[in-house]
């Protein structure tokens, strides 16, 4: 299980070992960090490697109790009643049944009730389904839930109940040296901007402008854009800075009350980390914020023709 799961991911030696572990003692975890993390990632990895299949469920406001575990069919309840076979079991029912990993996303976006269903679950593992019965679950079922940090948009707090069931384990952003080997292994065709792409999103983290930073992923996608774009502009014009753009500016959000929209922001930081050397490579430390990379009044245009 953890070979699969270290073959799969860069770094993470530690998540996967802890996670793994807690897997196997027959606990259920919540893995709390920001997105683009590689929870995801992680967990189909071990679900591969243990030999389990693994049931994915969206966390939102839409997810009721009905939803999660499963409803009679209403066409055939008119004809046939509540028999078991008018039954359509939902992702709940589903992983433990099939004794699965239950992974559910964003969870601190999960209505209350639907959430004290889990708690029942993880409690007793077992689920009593109104007109159906009682459904128990099998050994290798585990649920492994992921959560945002509370203070993101549209998140709640997550009852101490549920974490007095769970195991939790704390996953934050990679070191600069690991994004880096992210981004080159899905690299498609712009591999010398790898590094200021990643130093770039490492410093929207951290920027005093803005509230929510970019995962690896936006790296990922400047390097994509960055390649295609020079396919169409041979001269290489503002490429650099127009990938970073397109990438970001959809994926970081400007602080209230900021003077600057998010496009000067990315620009701003653009050109700065293009023009700035590398800084000392720290697991999970990010650039500085932008405007203190170059001095006041060297605020150049160097990255533009990145």
């Amino acid at each position: 299980m953890v070979a699969a799961a270290t073959a799969a991911l860069v770094g993470r030696q530690r998540d996967i070992e802890v996670v793994a572990a807690a897997l196997a003692a027959g606990r259920s975890v919540l893995l709390e960090g920001p997105p683009g993390t590689g929870k995801t990632t992680l967990l189909r990895a071990l679900a591969t490697g243990a030999g389990v299949g693994l049931v994915l469920v969206e966390g939102n406001a839409e997810l009721s109790p009905g939803r999660l575990v499963g409803h009679h069919d209403p066409s055939r309840l008119l004809s046939e009643g509540y028999r078991d076979e008018t039954f359509v079991a939902g992702p709940l029912l589903e992983a433990m049944t099939a004794g699965s990993l239950l992974y559910v996303e964003e969870l601190n976006r999960v209505p209350e009730e639907t959430l004290n269903v889990l708690l029942g679950v993880l409690s007793e593992r077992r689920a009593q389904v109104p007109r159906f019965g009682e459904v128990v679950a099998a050994p290798t079922f585990r649920l492994v839930a992921a959560m945002n940090p509370f203070d993101a948009v549209g998140t709640g707090r997550i009852t101490p109940a549920l974490y007095d069931r769970t195991c939790r384990v704390a996953v934050g952003y990679q070191s600069e040296q690991e994004e880096r080997a992210i981004v080159a292994r899905v690299d498609t065709g712009a591999s010398d901007l790898i590094d200021v792409a990643v130093r770039a999103v490492r410093t929207t983290r951290h920027h005093p402008d803005l509230r929510t930073g970019s995962s690896v992923r936006g790296a990922i996608d400047i390097v994509a854009v960055a390649g295609a774009l020079r396919a169409i502009r041979p001269d290489g014009r503002d490429v650099g800075l127009d990938a970073a753009l397109t990438a970001l500016s959809g994926r970081v959000t400007v602080r209230e009350g900021s003077a600057r929209s998010v496009e000067e922001v990315i620009a701003e930081i653009w050109e700065s980390v293009s023009a700035a050397p590398p800084e000392d490579d720290q697991p999970g430390k990010a650039t500085g914020p932008a405007h203190r990379l170059l001095p006041e009044g060297d605020r150049t245009a160097t990255g533009r023709h990145l």
